[in-house]
């Protein structure tokens, strides 16, 4: 990619799997019964397991390594708001914008995902540089 401005965007798409919540979820010990157990979820909120958060962020963080910033590219800090819960099974579609330069090599994004309905779970605005 050449070099950045304001308006330029990337996007990443990734189906969340069992397994792959399962594989999450031992990296960071996060066995929450939300996550893993029918029958307890479906007495949340949530209706049936969701993904953990995080991990739906970690689509995000893939576009910032190889996209947008791209290489080199170090994640400084993100806003996150958590709209909607992401189900096992789902498609998300991460997309972020780059929508201010406030000096060489950093920026300010706008970071959101939405699922296969278009329905968004989740929005923020992050900060990176590169280095």
């Amino acid at each position: 990619m050449g070099a950045l401005k304001v308006g330029d965007f990337a996007t990443a798409t990734r189906i969340y799997t069992a397994e792959d919540v399962r594989r999450f979820a031992e990296l960071v010990n996060d066995f929450n019964p939300v996550h893993f157990d029918e029958e307890y979820a479906k007495k949340t909120i949530f209706g049936r397991p969701i993904v953990h958060g995080p991990f739906v962020i970690t689509l995000i963080t893939s576009i910032f390594a190889s996209e947008l910033p791209g290489p080199g590219c170090i994640y400084m800090s993100q806003d996150v708001r958590y709209i909607a819960p992401v189900y096992i099974g789902d498609e998300i579609t991460a997309r972020v914008e780059l929508i201010e330069v406030t000096g060489k090599g950093h920026y300010v994004l706008k970071t959101e995902c939405k699922n296969h309905a278009g329905v968004l779970v989740i929005t923020g605005t992050a900060k990176a540089k590169v280095v």
